[in-house]
C-alpha cells in the first residue's frame, strides 16, 4: 500500500524541499527532468512531460511513466521519445501556451466537445498504457514570456488506482511552477554563457556546432545514468554529478578558440607537427578554469584536459601541471606522464566515447557519416582500447535513448 502524506503541511514541505533542490541545479536539461520528477512526487502523479517552446512550436524534452520504468530492468530508462508540435488551442499543452492557464481534464476521454482541445490517443493505443486525468501548466516568467509545458498525468489514491487532479493538487502545482520557473530562467542565462563558448570554438573550428555539444552532453549523461546505477552511486551524488557532467561535456572542446585558423581549417592532411598544435587545445582548454573555484570548474578542467586519453595509455596529453604549463612550449602542454585506465577522471573517459560517437555518426565537411553498424562495431572494438570496457557496457545498454537524442538534436 502506497503511504501518502495528506496533510496540506506536509505538502507545502515537500514543496519547499524541492524548490531547494532545483536551485542548487545548474544545467537546464537536467533541470528539466529534475522539475518533472519533484512535480510529480508532490501529488503523486505516475507519469509526465516536460516541453519547452521553441519558435512557434512545443518540443517534448522528457517523459516519465512509473507504470511503465517498473516493466524494464534495473537502470534502463523508457525510450528518449522525440516530437514537435505548433503551439496552438488544438492539443492541451498549447492551449495552455495560447491561454497562460492552467487545465486540468478530469478525463481525457470524456472531454467536452465544446473545449477547443483534444487528447490524442495514439501513445495509449501504442504502448497499452491508459491515461485517465492530466494537470498542464505553462511555465511563464514574471514577464509573460513562456519556457515551456509540465504536464503530469494519473494522480494515484492509495491503493495505488488513477483518480482526478483535485483542487489542492492545482494549488501545490500553480506554488511549484512559479518557483520552478525562476530556477528554468537561471538556467537558461547558464546556458547561454555556455553556448557563447561554443560559438567562439566554432569560428575556429566548424565541427564544433551547438548540435554536437548539445548531443554529447545529452549521450554522456545518460551513459553515466546507466553507469552509476550500475555501480551502485547513491541518487545524491549521481544527481549532482550528472549536473556538473553535462556542462562539462559540452564545453570539452572550448580550448580550440586558442589554435589558428590556419590549421583547424586547413584543408589538406596534417602534418605530424600541425597535430602536435592540435593537441595543445586540451591544455589551452583546461588553463581557461584553473585555478578552479567549484566543483564545477573542477569537472570542465578534467573533462577539457583529459578526453582525449584513451584507457589503454595511448592518448594525450597525459599528467599535465597546469600551472607551469607554457602556450609556447609543446612538450609541457601535450607530453605529460601517460594517463591509463583509472587514472583518467571518470568524467573524461565517458565524455571521450561520447564525443567519437558522434563524431563518427555525423557528416563533416572532409568524411560521410558511418553506418550505425560501423560505428557500433568500432566502439565494441575498442573497449580496453580506447574506451572505458564498463564505460562502453553502459553505452550499449542506454543506446536507444541515445539514438533519440540523436533525432532530437539532428543538424538542419
Amino acid at each position: 500500500m502506497i503511504n501518502h502524506k495528506n496533510t496540506r503541511e506536509q505538502k507545502l514541505q515537500r514543496i519547499i524541499e524541492s524548490e531547494k533542490i532545483l536551485n542548487e541545479i545548474q544545467d537546464v536539461d537536467v533541470l528539466l527532468e529534475r522539475l518533472l520528477t519533484e512535480a510529480r512526487s508532490i501529488v503523486h502523479a505516475d507519469a509526465g512531460s516536460i516541453y519547452v517552446c521553441e519558435n512557434e512550436n512545443l518540443k517534448i524534452k522528457y517523459t516519465q511513466n512509473d507504470t511503465q520504468q517498473r516493466n524494464l530492468a534495473l537502470g534502463q530508462k523508457i525510450p528518449y521519445s522525440y516530437f514537435s508540435f505548433p503551439i496552438n488551442e488544438k492539443s492541451i499543452s498549447g492551449y495552455c501556451v495560447v491561454t497562460g492557464n492552467l487545465v486540468n481534464v478530469k478525463d481525457v476521454y470524456a472531454i467536452p466537445s465544446d473545449k477547443p482541445y483534444k487528447f490524442n490517443s495514439q501513445p495509449d493505443l501504442l504502448t497499452g498504457y491508459k491515461t485517465h486525468s492530466i494537470l498542464s501548466i505553462p511555465l511563464r516568467t514574471a514577464a509573460g514570456h513562456t519556457l515551456g509545458v509540465l504536464q503530469i498525468i494519473n494522480p494515484l489514491d492509495e491503493e495505488g488506482n488513477a483518480i482526478s487532479f483535485d483542487d489542492d493538487a492545482e494549488l501545490y502545482i500553480k506554488h511549484f511552477a512559479a518557483s520552478a520557473t525562476q530556477a528554468l530562467e537561471r538556467t537558461y542565462l547558464t546556458r547561454g554563457m555556455i553556448m557563447r563558448l561554443v560559438k567562439m570554438a566554432g569560428l575556429r573550428d566548424p565541427k564544433e556546432t551547438s548540435h554536437h555539444v548539445q548531443r554529447v552532453s545529452r549521450f554522456a549523461v545518460e551513459i553515466y545514468d546507466t553507469w552509476a546505477n550500475k555501480k551502485g552511486i547513491s541518487p545524491e551524488e549521481q544527481n549532482r554529478y550528472r549536473d556538473s557532467l553535462s556542462i562539462a561535456a559540452m564545453l570539452h572542446d572550448c580550448g580550440k578558440v586558442g589554435i589558428s585558423d590556419a590549421i583547424l581549417k586547413k584543408p589538406a592532411r596534417f602534418t605530424p607537427e600541425e597535430h602536435d598544435i592540435i593537441k595543445m587545445h586540451c591544455c589551452v582548454g583546461a588553463k581557461l578554469f584553473y585555478p578552479y573555484q567549484s566543483l564545477l570548474d573542477e569537472m570542465v578542467l578534467e573533462v577539457v584536459l583529459h578526453h582525449h586519453e584513451k584507457w589503454d595509455g595511448t592518448g594525450y596529453p597525459g599528467e599535465i601541471d597546469i600551472e607551469k604549463a607554457n602556450d609556447g612550449d609543446l612538450n609541457s602542454m601535450i607530453h605529460g606522464k601517460p594517463m591509463q585506465k583509472e587514472e583518467i577522471p571518470l568524467s573524461a573517459r565517458i565524455v571521450a566515447l561520447a564525443d567519437v560517437f558522434d563524431a563518427l555518426s555525423s557528416k563533416r565537411v572532409y568524411k560521410e557519416e558511418w553506418s550505425e553498424e560501423d560505428v557500433l562495431n568500432e566502439v565494441q572494438e575498442s573497449a580496453g582500447k580506447h574506451f572505458d570496457p564498463d564505460v562502453v557496457m553502459a553505452f550499449f545498454e542506454v543506446l536507444p535513448t541515445l539514438r533519440g537524442i540523436q533525432a532530437s538534436f539532428a543538424e538542419v
